[in-house]
C-alpha cells in the first residue's frame, strides 16, 4: 500500500485534520462553559498553566469599578508595548464607567496595537497565551482580547552555511517564520504570491505555511500537497524533515523526493517554475516539491556564473557522481574477474601492490570504505577546532600505516580517496548520501559476479528511478519521459534569453519570456 493511500485513509478517519486527543484531555471538555467572571477565568488559566514559573497574571482596575487582568509569559512578549502603550492606554479610560469601558474595548477596539483579536472561548485564550501573545480579561464579560505583541530572540540573517555561492545573494532563512516570509516577499513583489497556513502537531501546534504562485502552480499539485499535510498525525513537529517523511511518495526509497534549501533566491526561483514551498516555523530549512534528480544536481551558483562555465561544472558533477557510485565496484570486478582488461604494465603494478594483502579485493574495499565513512562521521561530530586535524591524521597517517602494514593496497587507497572526493561533489547532501548507501550493494554484486553483477545492480537502480515519482512528477523528467523543451537546463545551462518556458509540470502559464517565446514560435 502506498504512502499516499495510507495518508488518505488516516485523514478520512480523523476528519482530514490532526489526531484527536482523548475526550477528557480536550480543553473544551476541561473548562466547561465560558465563564464571565474574571476570577473564574483566572482560576481556569491557573489550573491549566500550573507549575509554570514564567506565567504572569497582572490584575488592575482600568476604571473605579472595572477589574481587568493581563495574562502572558513574560519571556515571550514585548514588554515595552505592554507597559508603555497597552497599560497606559487602558488606564487612560478610567474616566468612563464599566459599561462604556467594555464598549470602547470590545466594540471599537480602542487600543494602540494594530493586531487585535476578540476570542470568546477559554481554550482559544489558552492557545493565544501559549503562542506568545497577551490576553486581556475584563470582569463581567466572557469575551477576551488577544493582543499580538510577541517578541522572541532570533538569529541574525547570515550566509547559508551549506549553499554558499561566489556571485549570488548572501542571505539565508532563519528560524523565524515572519522573517522568512518577508525575505520571499522582497523578491516576489506580486499579488500572485500566495501563502496558506495550517497547524500540525498535537502538542507543538507548529505553524506550517504553503507558498505558491497563483496561475503558475498547478491546482492539482497544490491540492495534493495540502491533502498530504492535513493527513499528518504526529505529536510534535521540530523540523521540516518530520513532514518530509510523511508526504513523500515512496518512503522506503533511498533517493530524496523533496528538495530542501536555506536560500530565499532558490525558493523564489522554484516558485516561479510552478513548484510549491513548505515553510515550517522554527527551522531555516524550506521544502520544495516536486523535484527531479536533475534538479538535485543543480546548484544556485549555476545561474550566477557564465553559462559556459556553469555547463562545464555541471558535466564534471555528473561524471563524478556516477564515479562515486561505481568506481570501487569497477576496481573490484576488474581485478577479481577481468584482469585482461587492464594494460600489462598497470596489471603488474596492481599485482605487486596486492601481493602482501591477505584479503580479497571485496573485503579490502569494504574495510577502506567503512573506515572512510567512520572518519567522515567523526569529522562532523567532533568539535570544529580539532575537526580538520583529525581528518588530516586519519587520511594521511592511518592510510599510510595501513598500506605499510599490508592490510590494504596503495591502489585501493587511491580508489577510495577518489570515491570520497566524488561523493562530496553533489550539491544536495541527501542525494550524495543515497549514492553512498547504494555503493555497498553494488560492491557486493561486483565481488560475486564481476562486471555482470555491477551491470545488474545499475539496471535495478535505473528501473527504480524510472518508477519513482515526486508528487506525480517522474523522477527522471524531462529525460524519461522525454520533454525536448525542458532539456535546456539539464545537461547544459543555456543563456537566459533562451530559457523562455517553464518546466512541463507547471500550470497553464508556461511562458517565462513572452517576447522570446513569440520569436521561437515564429521561427
Amino acid at each position: 500500500m502506498s504512502m499516499r493511500f495510507r495518508l488518505k485513509q488516516k485523514g478520512k478517519k480523523s476528519g482530514g485534520g490532526e489526531a484527536k486527543l482523548p475526550p477528557e484531555l480536550l480543553p473544551e471538555n476541561r473548562c466547561g462553559k465560558a465563564a464571565a467572571s474574571i476570577e473564574e477565568q483566572l482560576d481556569w488559566f491557573r489550573s491549566e498553566l500550573s507549575h509554570c514559573s514564567d506565567l504572569v497574571i497582572h490584575t488592575f482596575y482600568a476604571c473605579p469599578d472595572q477589574k481587568c487582568a493581563l495574562v502572558f509569559f513574560h519571556a515571550m512578549i514585548d514588554k515595552n508595548t505592554v507597559q508603555e502603550e497597552l497599560l497606559r492606554d487602558l488606564l487612560s479610560l478610567e474616566r468612563h464607567d464599566a459599561l462604556k469601558f467594555r464598549e470602547q474595548i470590545f466594540d471599537f477596539k480602542r487600543l494602540p496595537v494594530a493586531d487585535l483579536k476578540v476570542v470568546c472561548e477559554l481554550p482559544e485564550g489558552l492557545s493565544a497565551i501559549l503562542n506568545g501573545h497577551v490576553l486581556l480579561l475584563v470582569d463581567g464579560d466572557k469575551r477576551m482580547i488577544e493582543v499580538l505583541c510577541s517578541s522572541f530572540e532570533k538569529r541574525s540573517i547570515e550566509e547559508a552555511p551549506n549553499e554558499s555561492v561566489i556571485r549570488g545573494p548572501r542571505e539565508s532563512f532563519i528560524e523565524d517564520m515572519d522573517v522568512n516570509l518577508t525575505l520571499l516577499r522582497r523578491r516576489l513583489k506580486t499579488s500572485f504570491f500566495k501563502t496558506e497556513s495550517m497547524e500540525i502537531g498535537m502538542q507543538t501546534k507548529t505553524k506550517v505555511v504553503v507558498c505558491y504562485m497563483q496561475g503558475i502552480c498547478k491546482q492539482e499539485l497544490l491540492d495534493e500537497v495540502k491533502r498530504r499535510l492535513s493527513g499528518i498525525q504526529i505529536d510534535s513537529v521540530q523540523g521540516s524533515s518530520y513532514l518530509e517523511e510523511f508526504i513523500k511518495d515512496s518512503p522506503f526509497s533511498p533517493f530524496p523526493q523533496i528538495q530542501y534549501t536555506e536560500r530565499p533566491d532558490v525558493v523564489s526561483a522554484s516558485l516561479l517554475e510552478g513548484r510549491v514551498a513548505i515553510i515550517v516555523d522554527g527551522t531555516p530549512i524550506v521544502l520544495l516539491a516536486p523535484v527531479t534528480i536533475f534538479m538535485l544536481m543543480q546548484a544556485a551558483e549555476d545561474y550566477y556564473q557564465h553559462y559556459v562555465a556553469a555547463t562545464w561544472i555541471r558535466w564534471i558533477r555528473y561524471v563524478f557522481i556516477v564515479a562515486s557510485l561505481v568506481l570501487p565496484s569497477t576496481y573490484i570486478a576488474i581485478t577479481s574477474f577481468h584482469p585482461e582488461i587492464i594494460p600489462s604494465r598497470l596489471l603488474i603494478s596492481i599485482a605487486a601492490s596486492r601481493e602482501i594483502v591477505p584479503f580479497p579485493a571485496l573485503v579490502e574495499a569494504f574495510i577502506m570504505e567503512i573506515a572512510f565513512e567512520a572518519l567522515r562521521e567523526a569529522t562532523v561530530r567532533i568539535p570544529k577546532a580539532i575537526g580538520q586535524s583529525v581528518s588530516i591524521i586519519g587520511a594521511l597517517i592511518i592510510g599510510q600505516a595501513a598500506v605499510q602494514a599490508g592490510i590494504v593496497s596503495s591502489f585501493m587507497v587511491i580508489i577510495v580517496s577518489l570515491t570520497g572526493i566524488a561523493s562530496f561533489i553533489s550539491p544536495h547532501f541527501d542525494l550524495g548520501l543515497a549514492f553512498r548507501l547504494l555503493r555497498f550493494p553494488i560492491m557486493i554484486l561486483s565481488g560475486i559476479f564481476g562486471l555482470f553483477g555491477m551491470a545488474c545492480g545499475l539496471l535495478f537502480i535505473y528501473i527504480h528511478l524510472i518508477n519513482l515519482r515526486s508528487f506525480g512528477t517522474p523522477y527522471l523528467s524531462p529525460l524519461t519521459p522525454l520533454k525536448i523543451s525542458d532539456l535546456k537546463d539539464i545537461f547544459i545551462r543555456v543563456p537566459w534569453p533562451f530559457m523562455n518556458k517553464r518546466p512541463a509540470f507547471s500550470g497553464a502559464n508556461r511562458i517565462r519570456q513572452p517576447l522570446a517565446a513569440k520569436e521561437d514560435e515564429g521561427d
